[in-house]
């Protein structure tokens, strides 16, 4: 066995290395750029090495620097985690011209199915069955849309490299090929340096259906049974689950066969993934699955497959990398219930999923409950890297039960300072569809608005909000009996008026004190009568109308979050009234949502332009944002240029004045 490794990744996966590689009493070597210098990732291992700037393509995308870092420290072998270089082949081909191990497949088997066309090629001659569509060469514009029009619409363009949901679109006419393609081959060759395509039939009710395969270097190949991860957003899995439900013994032999029939087809060792594609239009049917794509490396979701085997999946690739045969074999392997894993991100639902930076100021995720991370409270979440903060893990002895501890956990998770997830992965635990097992890839899209937007906050949620930027909520200073009393008078009550902001609009609220313990706080001509129990200057327990309640309050500044109910809520003291005015008169402005790169600008000076209208198109968090004329209009100035990497809310176009046009 190795005695010292290196792990040539960061964050969640970084950190889950450490653990096993440490509870088998291996040295680790953590690599990072400068923005994650004091990361959690590189306090946990035993050494670190600084590889580049915040950038990825310079740090941990940096193969040169990643592998002298290895040679330097004196690791043996390298794992690539997920991501990054996980599935580079000219990494492994570095890693072991260096005399290193890569803890991974070989450089020829990442080939193989590092290209979609083609992996399907290979796997229609190794038996497994593929999903029908265009994999070949040929790469025009014309030829491609002629290809959808045999397929026939909808019709799915994708990245013949990498994975993710970049580089995809799906296509419902032929009038909207031409700039789906354009939109699809431009996003993958920014995210994998390849441009290049295919064209499948998009299937009206899919499930997409995953198989972990591990091999060795002895010729064993075995399966660890399924994963379900339809419940997806953009094509990005969100809430991943094992086994699948609905799955019958027969279809999962054969699945699991085929899998198997493929890692074998390219000599496999390691871990690895074969997704599947199920069209489930007349429910689960062994002649109605596909394969997509084989992910040669770790998955995101590989806790859900540990939670029912009992297994450690590191400890295996370590193993297997080591030169060891298999641990097991594939009649010694079986199920023992249910587990599910939501993903939290740092991003905006009801935004369309728009990825949020900042510090966070509030990190208390639940107990009793597997919880993989890579930040802690403090950290900051910048705009460099993918936002997903945490893997909230539930395991139980049903589905029923394992779902019920994944929804009571998301409404337990206290994340402050930036938007994230949160509520909205709590609801999708609710949704009856999904309760009851009836999963496919367009679930989410069919909700509708209302599993999106987080529900405003109460009345309550208002009222804890002003007492915490009064400072009723903190805990008392000292053990005298007079450091109790809130806003005490000797004659008549105490009365102050606080101003808050909360997504965007002011909220005046009129907090009087009549005394013990007691508030009466007054907002848009509703009165909140409130006793409060002893505080800790976080954790409150109230009393409203006869009902006993909990929450949590945090401040950190002018910023207060409130968590109530199962839902976080964000405000910020604003000191007096009006200073929204400007903003709100603000429809002639175009401005940065978050920190990005300009990839395309569509306007320029003089010209009219129409509300929806595409005009600035930017890069951030690997996914493309298109921004849209807030009205119509002519343009009046755009300050910002192609390759311009801009900060949050600057400006990207401006409109001349209505009343000008």
């Amino acid at each position: 066995m190795f005695r010292k490794i290196l792990i040539a990744n960061r964050g969640e996966i970084a950190c889950r290395v450490v653990r096993t590689a440490r509870r088998m009493g291996i040295a680790t070597v953590a690599v990072h750029s400068d923005a994650d210098r004091d990361a959690l990732h590189v306090g946990m291992a035993d050494e670190a090495v600084r590889i580049g700037p915040a950038e990825a393509a310079k740090s941990y995308l940096n193969i040169p620097a990643i592998v002298a870092a290895a040679r330097a420290s004196g690791a043996e072998a390298v794992h690539p985690g997920y991501g990054f270089l996980s599935e580079n082949p000219d990494f492994v081909e570095a890693v072991e011209a260096a005399g290193l191990v890569f803890i991974g497949p070989s450089a020829n088997a990442i080939r193989a199915m590092g290209l979609k066309d083609a992996a399907k090629a290979l796997m229609e001659k190794a038996g497994v069955p593929v999903v029908p569509g265009y994999h070949g060469e040929r790469q025009d514009d014309a030829f491609l849309g002629g290809e959808a029009d045999a397929i026939g619409y909808p019709v799915l363009i994708k990245a013949r490299a990498g994975g993710g949901g970049k580089g995809m679109r799906r296509v419902d006419r032929p009038a909207d090929f031409a700039a789906a393609l354009e939109s699809a081959r431009r996003e993958a060759e920014s995210a994998f340096g390849d441009g290049r395509v295919l064209v499948e039939k998009y299937m009206a009710k899919p499930r997409h259906i995953e198989v972990q395969v591990f091999g060795d270097g002895h010729g064993n190949v075995v399966h660890l049974f399924e994963r379900d991860c339809s419940l997806q957003r953009r094509h990005q899995k969100v809430i991943e689950e094992a086994p699948a439900p609905g799955m019958t013994a027969e279809m999962r032999a054969a699945m699991g066969a085929a899998a198997v029939r493929a890692a074998a087809a390219i000599g496999y060792s390691g871990a690895g993934t074969v997704e599947f594609i199920a069209d489930v239009s007349e429910g689960l049917r062994q002649d109605r699955f596909y394969f997509m794509e084989m992910n040669t490396r770790l998955q995101v979701e590989h806790p859900v497959t540990e939670a029912i085997t009992g297994l450690d999946l590191v400890e295996w690739q370590l193993r297997v990398a080591a030169g060891e045969p298999l641990p097991k074999r594939q009649e010694e392997l079986a199920i023992d219930g249910w587990a599910f894993e939501a993903r939290l991100y740092a991003e905006n639902p009801a935004r369309d999923f728009l990825p949020a930076t900042g510090r966070l100021s509030v990190f208390d995720l639940p107990d009793g409950v597997r919880i993989d991370s890579g930040v802690r409270a403090g950290d900051t979440i910048t705009p460099y890297y993918d936002p997903m903060i945490a893997k909230v893990i539930t395991h139980g002895r049903s589905r029923a039960d394992a779902l019920a501890k994944l929804e009571g956990a998301l409404e337990r998770c206290r994340v402050g300072g930036l938007t994230t997830n949160a509520g909205f992965l709590a609801r999708l635990c609710r949704l009856p569809a999904f309760a009851a097992g009836d999963v496919d890839t367009g679930l989410i899209g069919r909700a509708g608005e209302g599993l999106l937007a987080d529900p405003g906050p109460s009345e309550e949620a208002f009222a804890l909000a002003a007492l915490s930027a009064l400072g009723f909520l903190d805990a008392p200073a000292g053990p005298d009996p007079w450091d109790r009393l809130r806003g005490f008078r000797l004659w008549g009550e105490a009365a102050k008026t606080v101003f808050l902001d909360h997504a965007g609009a002011e909220h005046a609220l009129r907090v009087t004190v009549p005394g013990g313990e007691r508030f009466r706080i007054e907002h848009d001509g509703i009165a909140t009568e409130m006793r409060l129990q002893p505080a800790d200057g976080r954790s409150v327990r109230m009393d409203v109308d006869g009902h006993a309640l909990a929450a949590s309050v945090h401040r950190d500044g002018a910023a207060i979050t409130v968590f109530f109910g199962g839902h976080s809520h964000a405000f910020a003291i604003t000191g007096e009234a009006g200073h929204h005015g400007e903003a709100a008169a603000g429809g002639d402005r175009l401005s940065a949502p978050m920190p990005g790169l300009v990839r395309i600008v569509k306007a320029e000076p003089g010209a009219r332009v129409a509300k929806g209208e595409a005009l600035v198109t930017m890069e951030a968090m690997k996914m493309e944002l298109v921004l849209a004329a807030p009205r119509d209009g002519v343009v009046a100035a755009v300050p910002v240029a192609v390759g311009d990497q801009v900060a949050e809310g600057a400006l990207l176009l401006s409109l001349e004045p209505e009343e000008a046009v």
